[in-house]
């Protein structure tokens, strides 16, 4: 048996280089991660590149348009990385750039035109040497990592494989295959924070906050915040069920009618205010109710008119003020059944905590998944896993079939299950309504 305080055996390594791209939106102790990945390789004899700013320059390389050392990548040494494990940002940028943007099924991967960028990317890589990649991403960047290797692993491509090894990142928490993503706690306790402030302003000035979290897909983030921030009441695209969505129906100007999932605006504001009302009743003429953003996906067209949308088809959805959209529908809804007013703001918050001062737990999570890519690429040999955590930081490996539909390459979003424990422990926690 090995001493316990023996340092541990580097496995024989048959990569030269490795490549780290980080890409989306940024999260508190995205710098732990990256450092963690790589002086786990340094210290094994690798060498590290960190590609800047996401895909976007891989995309656009050619040998006519080469990568260039210091504004596309940069060497990763243990200089560099020096005390950046607790640091604010993200040392190699990032970027929501998607090369993958063309390949909406697996037979796109074996057109070229579709599958161009991704094959710019495999080239841009193999022209920096490269051997295996670490990319580190929410549910977007795990579908651009799935595509990549599906796209080496297509008949036509004869170039070295450059196994992909993908490290979960969202504040949002949706993902399937990780109980928490790395940032999820620090970003909750900041808005967390900040909904406490906006608590004993609206006390003193009688009126009421609705703020717009953070939660495109999900409510983990909306939820958590207003659970630890004691809201009145948190609303997420999960509570948008049974009487709370009806199917709305267009036609497109060459005669197809478009079917599309909406919110019944007036019942979701008319919940809002009985929040109110039983606040009313309890001598509280105050409080914060918070909305997850991604419910801006469900408002009736008329509200989504003219608003652009990514490279991955999600909406822009501070283009959309939908706290602003709330706070005038409600302050007129508990007017008219109240018989008098009452100060209502809305007020977006989110973007923020993303480069928050990352808390302990996150700075070790993030840590153990970095060193979870060294192991899952060095040590195991691995090629199309995501990097997990469970438990009291236990490793696994998660295929990436286990995570994206096979047939759409879409990630499988985590909603928040009606009903679940965590569910009931914010309802429980609310303002009670009875009706």
């Amino acid at each position: 048996m090995s001493n316990s305080l023996s340092s541990p055996k580097r496995p024989d390594i048959r990569f030269e280089r490795i490549g780290i791209v980080f890409a989306g939106g940024p999260a508190p102790a995205a710098n732990a991660v990256i450092s963690a990945a790589a002086v786990s390789f340094l210290r094994a004899g690798v060498q590290v590149v960190g590609v800047r700013h996401g895909y976007s320059s891989l995309m656009e390389y050619s040998t006519e348009n080469p990568l260039i050392e210091g504004r596309d990548y940069i060497h990763l040494t243990h200089k560099v990385l020096a005390r950046t494990r607790n640091s604010q940002g993200i040392m190699i940028g990032t970027s929501r750039a998607n090369p993958g943007k063309f390949v909406e099924r697996p037979e796109d991967l074996a057109d070229e035109t579709k599958s161009g960028l991704l094959k710019n990317v495999y080239d841009g890589l193999r022209s920096i040497n490269v051997d295996a990649l670490i990319s580190i991403g929410g549910d977007d960047t795990l579908k651009t990592a799935n595509k990549l290797k599906l796209y080496q692993q297509r008949s036509a491509h004869r170039g070295k494989v450059i196994p992909v090894v993908h490290l979960p990142k969202t504040i949002d928490n949706d993902y399937h295959g990780i109980d928490f993503t790395f940032g999820f706690f620090t970003a909750v306790d900041f808005l967390a924070q900040e909904l406490r402030n906006l608590i004993y302003d609206a006390e003193v000035t009688r009126s009421y906050f609705i703020a717009e979290t953070m939660g495109r897909s999900a409510g983990w983030l909306a939820y958590g915040a207003a659970i630890a921030g004691e809201s009145s009441l948190v609303i997420s695209v999960e509570d948008i069920e049974g009487d709370y969505r009806n199917e709305e129906v267009t036609t497109l100007p060459d005669g197809t009618q478009k079917h599309r999932d909406v919110m019944v605006l007036d019942k979701v504001v008319e919940r809002i205010v009985k929040t109110m009302i039983a606040r009313e009743r309890e001598g509280k003429e105050y409080g914060v109710i918070v909305l997850a953003e991604g419910l801006a996906e469900f408002l009736p067209s008329r509200y989504l008119e003219g608003v652009r949308r990514d490279d991955h088809g999600h909406i822009s959805i501070s283009e959309v003020n939908l706290c602003d959209i709330f706070s005038a529908h409600v302050s007129a809804h508990f007017e008219k059944r109240m018989g008098k007013r009452r100060r209502i703001k809305g007020l977006q918050l989110g973007y923020e905590s993303r480069c928050a001062k990352p808390h302990a737990f996150d700075v070790m999570l993030g840590s153990q998944l970095g060193v979870g890519a060294f192991r899952a690429l060095a040590e195991r040999d691995l090629n199309g896993v995501m990097v997990s955590v469970s438990g009291q930081l236990d490793l696994h490996y998660e295929p990436f079939e286990k995570l994206i539909d096979p047939k759409t390459l879409v990630t499988v979003v985590r909603f928040i299950k009606s009903g679940s424990d965590f569910h009931r422990l914010a309802r429980f926690l609310e303002t009670q309504v009875t009706d």
